[in-house]
């Protein structure tokens, strides 16, 4: 289903989502093709639905919306898999030197929140 689709089906509603079809441009995320895993009562529990379901499968690509939400505006933004963020050359925030085999750049998916 397409995010329009999704919004007219399920009114109202916090849902923990998956995107089936995906693709990236000029940093941001682009769902093609999404399907609603769970319909949920507030925020929290979606929250709590995703990571219970990221712990199970983290290589699905799940995300957690609301449907008055116009549009999904998703940024990504490069990170690495540990507890430190570094950056091209190597150097963490907390002025540590990363080796080549422990820098392995991955991608952090994360809402744009609109002002409007």
């Amino acid at each position: 289903m397409k995010w329009k689709e999704i919004c007219s089906h399920y009114p109202h509603q916090w849902l923990l989502i998956e995107a089936i079809e995906a693709r990236s441009e000029q940093n941001k995320r682009i769902l093609d093709e999404i399907s609603v895993v769970e319909t949920c009562l507030d925020s929290v529990s979606a929250m709590n639905g995703y990571k219970r379901l990221h712990r199970q499968a983290p290589e699905r690509e799940l995300y957690v919306f609301h449907t008055d939400r116009p549009q999904l505006d998703i940024i990504e933004r490069r990170w690495l898999g540990g507890r430190f963020y570094a950056d091209s050359r190597g150097k963490s925030d907390k002025g540590a030197t990363v080796s080549s085999e422990q820098f392995t750049p991955r991608i952090h998916v994360e809402p744009f929140l609109n002002s409007s």
